[in-house]
């Protein structure tokens, strides 16, 4: 059997680079896009073709259509084309919602739906040609709750809950599968900008009383992606401590 390609974007670091890992370990081809952290995606790609997987690096700024089309037709040539897609690429920022500006809200939106929707639009011709293929997206627990001084962030995530249930629905018939991953609160970079107050609350508000961590997100995407979840689609994964129950 011929091995699967994965395409992650957000792979540099974080969750996206645990799921590379993973999905490596676990005989996938894995193409790693970036945006701006090429330092650390050229030094995954090393560390995984070293271990023995089959790697590549693409640069792109997923909120833009025409890089992720590039890139969508870099890894077809690279690999003959994309069997799994995970849309990790993110961004985070506080703030009060009377100071958001109209470029944060529209930054917010692009590299999370917009980047979903030229990600997932530049993959499906393929898999419903082939009539299989998985998606996972990568939301938040704030996209299910909402979170205070974070409300571009939970908008955005929730529409990623949206796009899954209903393209779920939509290409279910080609034999494509569409789920979405919502993390607790993860000791990842993007949280390390919270200060120690505010994360030793969120430990204390988490049942298991600590934050999750990048591997443990990645378990559940990599579930989600494999044959043992093949009768899962358009459903919401959130390894979360027990922080929304």
């Amino acid at each position: 059997m011929n091995a699967q390609t994965v395409l992650i974007t957000g792979a540099s670091r974080g969750i996206g680079r645990a799921a590379a890992e993973l999905f490596a370990s676990r005989g996938f081809r894995v193409m790693l896009n970036y945006h701006h952290s090429r330092r650390e995606a050229e030094t995954l790609r090393e560390e995984l073709t070293a271990g023995g997987a089959d790697a590549a690096v693409y640069g792109a700024d997923v909120a833009d259509r025409e890089q992720v089309q590039a890139m969508m037709e870099a890894c077809r040539r690279r690999f003959g084309g994309v069997d799994v897609l995970v849309c990790n690429a993110g961004i985070a920022r506080q703030g009060l919602f009377t100071d958001l500006t109209p470029e944060q809200w529209r930054e917010m939106m692009g590299v999370h739906v917009d980047g979903a929707f030229h990600c997932c639009q530049a993959a499906l011709p393929g898999m419903i040609r082939r009539q299989t293929g998985s998606i996972v997206l990568v939301s938040s627990i704030w996209g299910m709750v909402g979170a205070s001084c974070e409300v571009a962030y939970s908008a955005a995530k929730a529409a990623l809950i949206g796009i899954t249930k209903a393209l779920a629905k939509e290409v279910g018939p080609s034999g494509v599968r569409v789920n979405c991953v919502a993390p607790g609160v993860v000791d990842t970079a993007m949280n390390a900008a919270l200060d120690k107050d505010t994360l030793d609350a969120l430990r204390e508000e988490t049942p298991l009383c600590r934050l999750g961590t990048p591997e443990e997100i990645a378990r559940a995407i990599v579930f989600l992606a494999s044959d043992e979840a093949s009768f899962i689609t358009g459903q919401v994964l959130s390894p979360n401590g027990g922080f929304v129950i």
